[in-house]
């Protein structure tokens, strides 16, 4: 997560990324990525995890604004890929592993609820321009 961007940039800054993941039954799963190689929240000071977690939230609210998932999952493992980042995935009753956790076995076949690329990119600018002027 160091060198390559790990999906589709939706977004960046100078410390962090905002990426559209490759996961085909959860085609609106987004990660925030930090930039430089660290492995926990606490390897960053206050002002970082404040930008960090201002980015998680600005994603989440826009997943919310324009997919009214029934919840929205975020999750910091880093088990297998020790490197500071955050999965914020909208669910939905009706896809493939609700109320599983997407990494549990389907229940289903599933639907998955794809988001419009272009207009997530636009959304999360002004959002994320916003939720970082106001820290």
């Amino acid at each position: 997560m160091c060198e390559a961007a790990g999906g589709e940039v939706l977004w960046r800054d100078a410390r962090c990324r905002v990426i559209l993941a490759d996961e085909a039954a959860h085609p609106a799963f987004c990660r925030v990525v930090w930039h430089a190689h660290v492995r926990e929240m606490t390897d960053l000071g206050p002002a970082e995890r404040t930008h960090l977690l201002g980015v998680v939230l600005a994603v989440e609210a826009v997943l919310r604004e324009l997919l009214a998932p029934a919840k929205i999952n975020l999750a910091s493992l880093g088990n297998q890929v020790p490197h500071l980042h955050w999965h914020v995935i909208p669910r939905f009753i009706d896809d493939a592993h609700y109320p599983d956790a997407v990494w549990a076995a389907p229940r289903r076949e599933g639907v998955a609820h794809a988001v419009d690329a272009g207009r997530l990119r636009e959304r999360l600018a002004a959002v994320i321009a916003a939720t970082v002027a106001a820290q």
